[in-house]
């Protein structure tokens, strides 16, 4: 199997490469549309601000080679950002209520986390498990993820959300539907119970 990380071209890779390869797992860097075919799995990893990582999504055609990905049945992870840009639209830079198109693989939309805590929510949070997952297996529940954002993902079905954290607000921090399962936090810098989590997921078949 070939895991294949998408280049959103504002994050460093390596983290998340070491993680996976520290499991077993080898991976390779996707950064044009004509490298999917021979993947197995797709993690979209990202940080950064929405709107500009899908203007580069939609100029080089990757955006739609994701959701081509996804829709074929094989497993996609996003992460942080990436798990945002799962979403149907975000709020993020917009004025006046408007949206930025996302992805569409989990329905829902973007907006800033509702707090009176500093942003952007850094660090160790405790993530409280609602529903069983593969992705999850072995991974006790209500344990504590590394965090770095300032955005949330509010889902359209709660049937979506597998985990929630509270900063201020409570907020979906995994959701999934079908094959495709999203992460707030920051597996590859959560030390055993994200490797575990990537382990899981490139492991998994993509059904529930």
């Amino acid at each position: 199997m070939s895991i294949g990380i998408v280049d959103v071209g504002i994050c460093n890779l390596g983290s998340l490469q070491n993680a996976l390869f520290s499991q077993g797992w080898d991976s390779e860097v996707v950064s044009t549309s004509s490298d999917f075919s021979h993947h197995s799995h797709l993690i979209l990893p990202g940080v950064g601000a929405f709107k500009a990582v899908m203007d580069r999504l939609n100029f080089s055609g990757l955006s739609e080679q994701i959701q081509n990905f996804a829709f074929s049945g094989k497993p996609v992870m996003g992460i942080c950002l990436g798990m945002q840009l799962l979403a149907d639209g975000s709020s993020e830079g917009i004025v006046e209520g408007g949206l930025t198109k996302g992805l569409g693989l989990i329905p829902g939309t973007v907006r800033s986390i509702n707090t009176t805590c500093s942003l952007p929510h850094v660090g160790w949070n405790e993530t409280r498990h609602l529903k069983e997952h593969p992705v999850l297996k072995g991974i006790r529940k209500d344990v504590d993820f590394y965090f770095v954002h300032s955005y949330r993902f509010s889902a359209t079905n709660q049937d979506s959300v597998l985990a929630e954290t509270e900063y201020g607000e409570k907020f979906p921090s995994i959701v999934a539907k079908d094959n495709v399962i999203g992460v707030q936090f920051h597996p590859e810098k959560s030390q055993s119970n994200g490797l575990r989590m990537l382990d899981n997921f490139c492991s998994w078949n993509g059904a529930c």
